[in-house]
């Protein structure tokens, strides 16, 4: 259990932080930038949820909790003696569970035949906005799995959220019927 009496340590003021395994690293590190954008991630996703219907807000507030999880496997380097002190980590099971999400979100939904701006509903907007830093939290995932070992459930659990924001946003619109389109070169 985490028990927090005391918010700040100063611990950080000279410009590092402590991973998951207690290794000090520089707050600009790759592993930071890459948890840190999934907090961001799931702070998007609460806001979504203050304009989300009620049969919506369950998988949401999954999600959020998902999140922790992640950057909780993200904030712990992997280590060969981990099966002796298990860690926190994703597994394919929670990403097969946003694959179903998908498959569900996406059944009633026309096909697109034009790319669509993220706009629309306020909630459409948020999830849209969820997507995008999503999307810079999987490519920061992606960079920091070139450089060091990397849950790869991590990274695939980003990429099936993105898309799940993506079908959700639609849904917000409308079952999609009022997506807003994009006309190529319309303003010229």
């Amino acid at each position: 259990m985490i028990k927090l009496d005391r918010i700040y340590t100063r611990g950080g003021d000279g410009g590092q932080t402590s991973l998951g395994d207690g290794t000090r690293v520089d707050k600009h590190d790759l592993r930071v930038e890459a948890y840190g954008t999934v907090d961001e991630a799931n702070a998007v996703i609460g806001l979504a949820r203050l304009h989300a219907p009620a049969a919506l807000d369950p998988l949401l507030a999954r999600i959020q909790n998902d999140l922790f999880d992640l950057g909780a496997d993200l904030c712990t380097p992997e280590d060969p003696r981990e099966k002796a002190k298990p860690r926190l980590r994703i597994h394919s099971s929670q990403v097969t569970r946003l694959e179903n999400d998908i498959d569900a979100a996406n059944a009633p939904l026309a096909p697109l035949t034009s790319f669509i701006l993220p706009a629309g509903t306020p909630l459409s907007a948020h999830l849209h906005l969820g997507r995008t830093v999503v999307r810079r939290a999987e490519r920061l995932v992606s960079a920091l799995a070139a450089a060091a070992p990397v849950n790869s459930a991590a990274l695939h659990y980003l990429n099936r959220l993105s898309d799940l924001l993506f079908v959700l946003a639609r849904a917000a619109n409308n079952q999609g019927q009022s997506d807003v389109l994009w006309t190529p070169g319309a303003n010229r």
